[in-house]
């Protein structure tokens, strides 16, 4: 990795400041030579990109900084490439979050039916993007995904590509911020296992003790990501699953309150995202504007980039480091499949990622990662191949849909609407 290029795919993203800060943070252990700035939509990729090199350059950064609509312009000799596309844009996410409602279904952007469409309508142009680095790309480039749902995509580009590719979330990292904050160190080893958007820390010890503080954490230490409705946990729920949830599971266990809150909500969170890229974007164009406002925040991805720069550095520098991660279970998780993609604790290095063994665990997330994993398996299968009966089955087994007179017309509704972004579903 001599020439080191980094190429951000859906830089038109206003969290595009957020990861450049990242880079600008890490400049001497990241040493970039090439910034590739990459969208469709050019008149964003202008105001953000412009943004985004007023940063580097405050940093210090004198390399060379590219802004272009060409995919292939982009992937070329890049040595990592950080996607964060959203297919259709908010408008397909607004839809995403509104039809559900109409079938008393959840409407998320990553979780039940509407992480389900976003999947389809994302997998395929994410697995375009591994093959095109298999032939544009660096011999040893990786590809660091946070388009969501992010773990769906990482079981589709892991199991249909041979590309080397790594799926992350900042759901875990403000977690254990969570839990370093509540018990007062940072020196402590944990457990952490489950899916994307469905994992949990099982174990929590200081270095040094051997009591794991999880029992006690449990529902102290829990972080509400911004786009998740926070909701309180009640004792009994807590003793049923002593472990401390990643928030997204509040759609699982109180599945009514949270449509609740959906139905009554006056704007839906992808209309709120309209109004706040709004105001973001107007301040991303001043000229003078050359670090990220603090209004970002309210977008919902705080230490996104600590999580994604950190593990290039740790490649790239051959650290050895835990980092959670969306990777292939290869044994570490003894109830999944070796191919399946776990989120878990892994150790990362020049080598690549290599998933650790976790041992806590019990019946219940057994069942749910099992039912959940079947989803996500089918999904693939319905993105890739626009194979509807997949697409049925996936409706079927997920834990909060589940209903055929529900899941065969909503499914039908939702296509019709994607049509555009969707043409294996309609060749």
């Amino acid at each position: 990795m001599a020439k080191l290029k980094a190429t951000i795919i859906g830089a038109g993203s206003t969290y595009t400041p957020e990861l450049v800060e990242g880079f600008a943070t890490r400049k001497d252990s990241l040493p970039f030579t090439e910034f590739v700035l990459m969208d469709i939509d050019e008149a964003r990729l202008k105001v953000v990109g412009g943004l985004a090199e007023r940063q580097m350059r405050a940093a210090g950064f004198t390399g060379g900084i590219v802004l272009t609509t060409d995919l292939n312009r982009a992937l070329d000799g890049a040595t990592f490439v950080f996607s964060q596309v959203r297919v259709g844009k908010m408008a397909a996410r607004i839809s995403d979050e509104k039809i559900p409602l109409k079938y008393g279904q959840i409407g998320q952007e990553t979780t039940g039916a509407g992480g389900f469409m976003k999947a389809l309508r994302t997998v395929p142009v994410i697995l375009d993007v591994a093959e095109r680095m298999k032939r544009l790309a660096a011999d040893d480039a990786w590809l660091i995904n946070f388009s969501n749902p992010s773990g769906i995509i990482a079981q589709a580009v892991l199991t249909e590509t041979d590309t080397k590719m790594i799926g992350l979330c900042n759901c875990a990292i403000n977690m254990l911020k969570e839990i370093e904050k509540t018990i007062g160190t940072k020196d402590f080893d944990y457990e952490y296992v489950g899916l994307n958007h469905l994992s949990f820390i099982t174990s929590v010890v200081k270095k040094g003790g051997s009591e794991n503080l999880v029992a006690a954490l449990s529902g102290k230490a829990g972080q509400t990501m911004k786009n998740v409705p926070a909701i309180d946990y009640d004792p009994a729920l807590l003793r049923a699953i002593p472990y401390i949830p990643s928030s997204y599971l509040s759609y699982f266990y109180t599945r009514s309150r949270q449509l609740e809150k959906c139905m009554k909500a006056e704007r839906s969170r992808g209309e709120e995202c309209v109004l706040l890229e709004e105001s973001l974007l107007a301040q991303y164009a001043d000229p003078n504007l050359s670090k990220k406002p603090p209004e970002l925040a309210q977008r919902g991805g705080a230490l996104y980039s600590t999580a994604a720069v950190s593990v290039a550095e740790a490649i790239y520098g051959d650290k050895g480091e835990e980092h959670v991660l969306a990777a292939k279970n290869e044994g570490a998780v003894p109830f999944m499949r070796d191919g399946d993609v776990v989120e878990v604790k892994c150790r990362v290095g020049k080598e690549g990622v290599k998933a650790l063994p976790v041992s806590v665990y019990n019946e219940y997330v057994i069942g749910l990662m099992q039912a959940v994993k079947s989803y996500e398996r089918l999904t693939v299968q319905a993105a890739v191949n626009g194979d509807r009966g997949a697409a049925l089955a996936a409706l079927l087994v997920h834990p909060l849909i589940g209903d055929y007179d529900t899941a065969a017309p909503m499914l039908e509704e939702m296509l019709e609407a994607n049509r555009a972004y969707l043409p294996r579903f309609f060749e």
